[in-house]
């Protein structure tokens, strides 16, 4: 047999990280401790709209102030990936906050360098390397700790949360999901619905859900 080096070899997905509410209120509590005013509201400001809206870390730092409708609670992506955009409907507490953010933001930095809804402290559109190292620093200070070598907290993990939270909502719920998943997939931003099931194998509760209705399916077979 030949090594096992020599063949390329499948990729591997991560584990998801899914974040608990406290979790989430963990990491922005950290990012409000920020010693720079304006960071502090940017980094609480984005984490919540991850966490909230299941955005791409991507499609949130490219947003400028005019993807943002305060009016109609509607935050549009344009040319996302796939060359994809969407209007993604908000709650008003999340548009709330987002006000909030702008109203601070234009306090703190009222003449930035860009059009960017979220900006860096010298005005400029946030860098993914540069959001990445500040959110491992709040992931330290909030005490997350990776579950397994494979399941470590990841900024596209809120992503992750947002998914599978959806799915375990609407099966609380009672609503049939299979017909559900396509809206889901479209608010995403997924090519096809194909690309959502992922989060269906993804999770440990929702492999519970799926393996008790298996098992009430198969006890009322005769």
């Amino acid at each position: 047999m030949p090594p096992a080096r020599l063949l390329p070899s499948r990729h591997c997905r991560a584990t998801p990280y899914l974040y608990s509410e406290a979790d989430i209120a963990g990491l922005m509590t950290a990012a409000r401790a920020l010693a720079s005013p304006l960071r502090a509201a940017t980094y609480e400001t984005l984490i919540g709209l991850l966490a909230v809206a299941g955005l791409r870390v991507g499609e949130a730092i490219r947003l400028d102030r005019s993807d943002v409708d305060f009016d109609n609670a509607l935050v549009t992506i344009l040319a996302s990936k796939f060359g994809k955009s969407r209007e993604i409907p908000l709650h008003p507490a999340a548009i709330d906050a987002l006000a909030g953010y702008a109203r601070r933001r234009d306090q703190l930095f009222p003449r930035p360098g860009a059009a960017s809804f979220f900006i860096s402290t010298t005005g400029t559109p946030l860098i993914y390397n540069c959001v990445h190292s500040v959110f491992l620093g709040l992931v330290r200070d909030a005490g997350l700790q990776p579950r397994s070598a494979a399941c470590r907290p990841r900024l596209h993990d809120l992503r992750h949360t947002f998914a599978v939270r959806t799915l375990l909502d609407w099966y609380s719920a009672g609503i049939d999901v299979q017909a559900r998943l396509p809206q889901l997939s479209t608010y995403l931003g997924h090519f096809d619905p194909a690309s959502t099931y992922w989060y269906l194998s993804a999770a440990p509760e929702l492999l519970a859900i799926a393996a008790a209705r298996l098992e009430h399916t198969l006890g009322s077979l005769p």
